[in-house]
């Protein structure tokens, strides 16, 4: 049987008082520890290379497939044999490295539109809680 997290004051409730959603093992987790919210809620300024990793992994992927599709591809040129297989795995390699590649390379642009609208909406509340507060 799984342990259900506890609080950061060790009382086993949720932060704030959230509603508690039964997992599929009968554990009990926050509604609101979602992966995708912890990822931009507030907290210690992140690095770069923390905000980057995946997209610049998914990029390396890409490339690496990439260049291994070109070499199956040229392969099915030189060699006689099998050439049929290199003649298909060549191009499924090549369009699956491509796709890789974009994927990442269109990830960093939105991960940076989500960050400005961060940035926004951390300002606003500074705002708001600075003059809602007197």
């Amino acid at each position: 049987m799984e342990v259900p997290p506890r609080s950061p004051d060790g009382s086993g409730q949720c932060p704030q008082g959230r509603e508690l959603a039964a997992s599929s093992t009968g554990s009990t987790l926050c509604a609101s520890s979602s992966r995708s919210e912890s990822v931009w809620a507030g907290g210690a300024p992140r690095s770069r290379w923390h905000i980057y990793r995946k997209p610049l992994v998914l990029v390396a992927v890409g490339v690496a497939v990439f260049l291994f599709g070109v070499v199956i591809t040229s392969l099915a040129c030189f060699l006689k044999q099998h050439k049929k297989v290199y003649k298909m795995s060549g191009p499924a390699f090549l369009s699956l490295g491509l796709m890789l590649l974009v994927c990442g390379l269109v990830w960093v642009p939105i991960i940076r539109k989500k960050q400005k609208q961060r940035q926004k909406s951390q300002f606003l509340q500074s705002l708001k809680s600075f003059f809602f507060s007197r």
